[in-house]
């Protein structure tokens, strides 16, 4: 469900401009562009305006549309919906899923390791056989 209102539940006593303006800033950032770019195509001044406007309000730079307003995912997953069996179970399985995340993330480094110790070993023993090597001419 959108928290968002319709634009047919506009206040009527918002102007059309006003109405445009809070119907685009909830499609968000590309309906504005692509008002933008229409305006340069059929008439350069109204692009040229729509611009403008864009970049003194604001919407151009930063993210002032209401799409990029929403809460995060991050923020939505700690908030409460209410039921407390779906709750317990969604905190005991974001626990599990963060030990998960935890321990692969130390078997990665334990890989890392691992393979970084058969390469310096692996050259260490190239570099002792070279020696060796050459050692033996000298020897003869």
């Amino acid at each position: 469900m959108s928290t968002f209102a319709s634009p047919a539940s506009y206040p009527a006593r918002m102007g059309w401009f006003s109405r445009a303006e809070a119907w685009l800033d909830n499609k968000g950032k590309g309906a504005w562009i692509a008002v933008m770019v229409l305006g340069f195509v059929f008439f350069w001044p109204v692009g040229l305006a729509v611009l403008a406007y864009m970049i003194w309000s604001k919407r151009m730079f930063n993210t002032s549309c209401s799409r990029s307003r929403r809460m995060s995912p991050k923020f939505t997953t700690m908030r409460s919906s209410g039921n407390v069996a779906f709750d317990a179970y969604k905190n005991e399985t974001l626990r599990r899923l963060e030990e998960e995340q935890e321990n692969f993330e130390a078997f990665l480094e334990r890989l890392r390791e691992a393979k970084d110790k058969a390469e310096f070993d692996e050259f260490m023993d190239e570099r002792a056989k070279a020696a060796q090597d050459a050692r033996e001419p000298e020897d003869a």
